[in-house]
């Protein structure tokens, strides 16, 4: 065979191997190619052709310089037509001499390195991901950002970007712009933030703070270039590990048991609590009364630097708080605050830009809707968390942001809107509190709380049923980064005046559809989320904690006593359920005005019937104590409340 015809003849059959697909992919990263990957780069023009070329001329130059004399001619051939012939890269290097004659440097192992790696290629074209025209369908959720995670050494972030193939595009990179946390649709500018080859799973790296700034609350998506301009093709994503970089790692304090109660402030240092054997605790903190100076010169504001702003913190309030969760904790009772959005007009900022009527509510939407929004309740969040989990002021365990925020009209106020708009508004403003406590409490627990109300589908209700807006929020929050929420939960009775939890009604059943959950079929929350989807991160079922709960002892003080009792050992049985927070510690004269006498003891601390039941429940000593609500609630064994 000639030296034209070796070279046609291997040019040829190069070409009826190659795949048609001409684009080319290389990992993502820097470029560099990593050892053992076989994939290469891709570009919108291919250049396999070129490549194949320069292998093709290099062996046949080596061929014909070294007069290859015999070894072509054994190669076997189905057909004398080299257009039609198929190389076999095993029987070829087979027939190679090991040294060739004329040129004893140059023999088999040479060509044995270049026909492999000509195989490699081939066989890294056929494995790289398909190629995918990007259309109006399929471009928002192209590719899928599956992690954003802080590398607690560096500081950067690691951001991970997977699809089932590859976007058509004008180049061959993935680039990721940064974008503020509250705005709905962005669009990318200009600049990004970080680039990688684009591949079926690629990785970007960026730091989490620029220029001083912090990244935590901004939002990030992965874009190609398309006719020039910069097209997001993923849902964008938040960092979703910010407890990794915590000041406090391990500030959770644990409770001995699941038995807790709404403390009466005035009875925190009286021994009552000792002697309840209170082992958790609840206290309210509406942010109205904690923001602002103060000219008290023994407890002067407090300044509070965070990103570059400073804040002020009211002295004489904080302090009181101070007293109260440094108490708590020196008596080891695990402490849970209730965070609420009161009216403030000097700090107007914390509140949604559509809540903002003041009197229509006793509390309102946390903003996180505009930057001056995110800016203060990220202060606020971390000011707190950050206060309150060492040893000097006392330890918060468990942070609920808002009260019932299903019930929009009584406790949660914004302007009425569709539940999935509703869940989004919160859903942002409880993230930039979420990372802001969990940045510097890490081990802490972050709640959102929702009422009794569950699936009622009452026809024009101002408010929103718990298993609409709870289905809304977390594929809300799912979408834009998978991050450890919790569950507080109010299964009050309907009505609440009544006591007999145990008792049939017709909004009450035991499956998903219930018009309410109260204690009777609480465990139809717990299988609700025990469902994959309602998951945390981890794969475990999310914390659920019954912050508020109480029965009335206007209908006799036994009745209220045997509700406590059925709730709690219901409550004690679900092994995901946290604890049972009580309404209240002593009546409160609002509540009483609504027939509503919820405390264990009364408004002069006499104590009620419900006081010993409460102090025995979670001690060997409550079969002593407890073992009279049987009859009350018409059952002769514990066993029989259990679904």
């Amino acid at each position: 065979m000639s030296d034209d015809k070796e070279l046609q003849f291997i040019q040829v059959n190069r070409r009826a191997q190659m795949p048609e697909d001409e684009n080319v992919q290389i990992p993502a990263g820097n470029g560099a190619r990593r050892p053992g990957d076989r994939r290469r780069r891709r570009r919108k023009k291919s250049r396999k052709p070129l490549f194949v070329l320069a292998l093709i001329l290099i062996v046949g130059i080596i061929f014909a310089g070294l007069e290859l004399s015999g070894v072509i001619d054994l190669i076997p051939s189905e057909s004398d037509n080299p257009a039609e012939a198929i190389i076999n890269e095993e029987d070829l290097i087979d027939t190679i001499p090991e040294k060739i004659e004329g040129n004893e440097n140059i023999g088999a192992g040479i060509i044995k390195h270049i026909l492999t790696a000509m195989a490699y290629t081939e066989n890294a074209y056929a494995e790289r991901p398909k190629t995918i025209e990007l259309t109006d369908e399929n471009r928002a959720d192209f590719a899928k950002i599956s992690q954003c995670l802080i590398d607690p050494e560096t500081k950067n972030v690691n951001l991970t970007v997977t699809s089932e193939g590859i976007p058509q595009s004008d180049d061959k990179y993935y680039y990721l712009f940064e974008f503020p946390g509250y705005v709905d649709d962005p669009v990318p500018g200009e600049t990004f933030i970080a680039k990688a080859y684009k591949n079926d799973n690629s990785e970007l790296t960026f730091p989490l703070v620029e220029d001083g700034n912090t990244r935590l609350y901004k939002k990030f998506g992965v874009a190609v270039k398309v006719n020039g301009e910069f097209l997001l093709v993923s849902r964008p994503s938040f960092v979703t590990n910010p407890e990794d970089i915590s000041k406090y790692p391990n500030a959770y304090m644990e409770a001995r048991s699941k038995k807790g109660i709404l403390i009466d402030y005035n009875r925190v240092f009286t021994g009552q609590l000792e002697d309840l054997g209170v082992n958790q605790a609840a206290i309210n903190i509406p942010l109205a009364s904690i923001l602002g100076p103060t000219t008290n010169p023994l407890f002067p504001s407090i300044h509070y630097t965070y990103n570059g702003k400073t804040y002020t913190f009211n002295g004489v309030i904080v302090a009181g708080f101070d007293s109260t969760v440094q108490a708590l904790t020196q008596k080891g009772i695990q402490t849970t605050a209730i965070i609420l959005n009161n009216y403030t007009s000097a700090y107007i900022d914390i509140i949604h830009p559509d809540a903002r009527q003041k009197g229509v509510c006793p509390y309102y939407m946390f903003n996180g809707s505009t930057q001056e929004g995110v800016d203060i309740l990220a202060a606020v969040g971390a000011f707190l968390a950050e206060r309150y989990s060492g040893s000097a002021h006392g330890r918060i365990s468990n942070w609920v942001i808002a009260n019932e925020i299903n019930a929009r009209k009584e406790w949660n106020y914004l302007k009425y809107t569709d539940v999935d708009t509703y869940a989004r508004e919160f859903a942002k403003g409880f993230r930039v509190l979420y990372t802001a406590i969990k940045s510097m409490s890490g081990s802490a627990r972050v709640y959102i709380s929702l009422d009794q109300t569950w699936d009622k589908n009452v026809a024009n209700s101002p408010d929103y049923d718990g298993k609409d807006l709870i289905d809304s929020f977390n594929a809300y929050v799912r979408e834009t980064g998978n991050i450890d929420w919790s569950l507080a939960y109010h299964p009050y009775n309907v009505p609440l005046t009544s006591c007999k939890t145990w008792d049939s009604s017709k909004y009450v059943s035991h499956n998903s559809n219930t018009g309410v959950i109260s204690m009777q079929n609480i465990e139809v929350l717990v299988n609700y989320m025990n469902q994959e989807h309602f998951l945390n991160p981890d794969g475990e079922c999310r914390s659920i904690m019954i912050t508020e709960l109480g029965y009335t002892s206007t209908a006799g003080e036994q009745l209220q006593a045997a509700a406590i009792a059925y709730a709690y050992l219901k409550i004690d049985h679900y092994q995901d359920i946290d604890g049972l927070l009580l309404n209240r510690q002593t009546d409160d004269a609002t509540e009483i005005a609504q027939n509503l006498a919820t405390g264990i003891t009364k408004s002069n601390g006499a104590a009620k019937y419900s006081y010993n039941v409460f102090k025995y429940m979670d001690t060997d000593q409550r079969d002593k104590y407890l073992d009279f609500a049987k009859s009350i609630i018409g059952i002769n064994n514990w066993s029989e409340i259990y679904y």
